[in-house]
């Protein structure tokens, strides 16, 4: 482990420099930037720095991902900490709680209880909110999804809730004709000019298109993460090259343009991320 392991001290401390930092930030002498934000501002800020490390994950870099957990680490300890000033809950309550939920819901590991798989692990979590941490069952399996959440991850959230009840295709083969048959319906919607029509359609393609993600145990956000960091690194490229070729971006030289599209593909190092 050599230099990665560390006393619990230098931990305790490193934490504790944070939240020293937070507050001198949020005192009246502090950063007017710092001062003005509330829980509501840094809401984008959180959900941004999430799909930032996410990013870092999938290039596999470990000095990007600890840049970007330590975004993650300031932006939940300063949330915290507007709390705190508020008195409505300490840092460390927060901290004392998702210790305390963790061990509650591990029986199988902090306790006695013996479970035979995940599948099982997840079906005690849920007895475990109803019977000891008092939570009313749900309605429906679906209203313990978030509606929060970006709409590409609460349709893939929503899904598993339903094939966990057993309301799912049977093979892939199934999910692609679903697509299939779901793309012909935007052809029609869009030949008819109704936009209400084609948004309609357009979300049940899109729908249709992450269920499939699910069947293929694929995350769709991160698929689609990894699509939009591939068509940016091929989109610089062809920047570049129409510049070096002194061709102007716009639409006349949609050729020209096509063909440094092509000629990324193969660009070695030009497409980091697949």
């Amino acid at each position: 482990m050599g230099n990665l392991v560390y006393e619990l001290d230098d931990m305790d401390n490193a934490f504790k420099d944070l939240y020293d930092i937070i507050v001198r930030l949020r005192a009246p002498d502090g950063c007017p930037w710092d001062r003005e934000q509330t829980p509501q501002t840094l809401r984008g800020g959180l959900i941004e720095e999430t799909y930032e490390c996410v990013e870092a994950i999938d290039e596999q870099n470990p000095a990007h991902i600890k840049e970007e957990l330590g975004d993650l680490f300031l932006l939940v300890t300063m949330l915290s900490y507007m709390h705190e000033e508020a008195g409505l809950f300490s840092v460390s309550q927060v901290l004392r709680g998702i210790s305390e939920k963790l061990i509650r819901r591990h029986p199988h590991v902090f306790g006695n209880l013996a479970v035979k798989d995940s599948a099982e692990v997840l079906d005690n979590w849920a007895k475990i909110k109803v019977e000891q941490e008092g939570r009313a069952p749900k309605d429906s399996l679906l209203d313990a999804v978030s509606r929060s959440l970006p709409p590409l991850d609460r349709a893939y959230k929503l899904q598993k809730k339903a094939a966990k009840a057993g309301f799912d295709w049977l093979s892939a083969e199934d999910v692609i004709a679903k697509v299939a048959e779901e793309l012909e319906e935007v052809k029609e919607a869009a030949a008819s000019s109704d936009l209400g029509a084609v948004e309609s359609e357009l979300g049940d393609l899109l729908f249709s298109a992450v269920n499939l993600c699910r069947f293929l145990r694929i995350e769709p956000s991160v698929a689609l993460q990894r699509t939009n960091g591939k068509f940016t690194s091929r989109f610089k490229y062809v920047e570049k090259k129409m510049r070096e070729t002194d061709h102007e971006m716009k639409q006349e030289n949609l050729t020209v343009m096509e063909r440094f599209w092509e000629e990324a593909k193969s660009v070695a190092g030009n497409n980091p991320v697949g």
